[in-house]
């Protein structure tokens, strides 16, 4: 069930609330929301979970495919 812009928080809202990309009266609608929504406050704990767990992925390329990378870009030429 979709929550409505006026009175409540979406989905949308709670996630960039998370990440700080929402202005003060958004934040106080969202906590407002967060206090008297017991499915809006699950939600948020869930994606405060996930969020968490991204903050401590990390990624990196293999060496050979930044050498591959290079060795290519090295060796371009361009088709004029």
């Amino acid at each position: 069930m979709p929550m409505t812009q006026t009175s409540t928080a979406t989905q949308n809202d709670i996630i960039r609330y998370i990440f700080n990309e929402t202005s003060h009266k958004e934040n106080i609608l969202i906590e407002s929301n967060l206090t008297g929504d017991s499915d809006a406050l699950d939600f948020f704990l869930d994606c405060l979970h996930i969020s968490d767990g991204i903050k401590k992925i990390n990624i990196s390329p293999r060496e050979s495919s930044i050498e591959n990378i290079l060795l290519y870009s090295r060796n371009y030429q361009p088709a004029i």
